[in-house]
């Protein structure tokens, strides 16, 4: 007899993915967050220079243009034609502490949790008019800053979680609460060195109990530095003569 086909283990992807995708813009104050969500969805809200111009967050649906929908549309001709869309949500800008409460804080990393992946907006322009709540620009540290919140938030349930999964061996001896706490253990290693949850190498059964979390540190990022026209063609000179 012929050997058996092997069937393809089936990988499992990090996170909760929909039919609808949402994006949450995040970063701290006065980076230009507004701004970008006003340019996705060609809406007016506001963006004043002035810390947490935001406060609760502006959500709106936008279309993706793509030209083989058009394509396939022009083909078929199917009696509605609906384009596929991402729903982006302006968060308020997040500071230093906020894990303990410091700005808008808490209301600030649950609606981030909210979220299926973060675009990450940092300053990359001088400009005096336009404050800074640190006193100066320094993009690396503005992204330490956010990374640093979103990963002690991130600790702060892990370690609740540990508690009750650790009661649950002690008095029942869960298999299940073993699995759990393995892979648990891992993130604590992760979370300790400062690394994100998304950056692991995941078992298919580690993923599956991720996935029944909300960590913040396990959602995809689009890191989007905000420059002005003038910064972008100085930058891009200097690098085509470095090369």
């Amino acid at each position: 007899m012929p050997p058996k086909k092997e069937e393809p283990v089936k990988k499992l992807p990090l996170g909760r993915p929909g039919n609808t995708l949402k994006m949450g813009i995040v970063g701290i104050p006065n980076v230009g967050k507004s701004s970008t969500f006003n340019l996705l969805s060609k809406l007016s809200v506001p963006a004043e220079n002035y810390p947490f111009c935001t406060l609760d967050p502006n959500k709106a649906k936008v279309y993706i243009k793509d030209p083989r929908f058009d394509k396939l549309v022009s083909i078929f001709k199917p009696k509605s034609a609906v384009e596929a869309t991402i729903e982006v949500v302006d968060i308020a800008g997040l500071v230093k502490g906020a894990s303990e409460g410091a700005g808008l804080g808490n209301a600030f990393l649950s609606n981030i949790q909210a979220v299926d992946g973060i675009y990450h907006v940092t300053r990359a322009f001088d400009d005096e008019e336009i404050v800074h709540t640190d006193g100066e620009v320094d993009p690396v540290r503005d992204l330490e800053v956010i990374s640093e919140e979103l990963i002690k938030k991130d600790q702060q349930w892990l370690f609740k979680r540990l508690e009750t999964v650790e009661k649950d061996i002690a008095r029942f001896n869960s298999k299940q609460a073993k699995e759990e706490k393995e892979t648990l253990d891992k993130v604590k290693a992760m979370l300790e060195k400062g690394q994100w949850v998304k950056d692991g190498t995941w078992s298919a059964k580690d993923i599956e109990i991720l996935n029944e979390h909300l960590f913040l540190t396990a959602k995809p990022v689009i890191y989007l530095a905000n420059l002005s026209e003038k910064d972008f063609k100085v930058n891009f000179l200097i690098d085509y003569i470095m090369q």
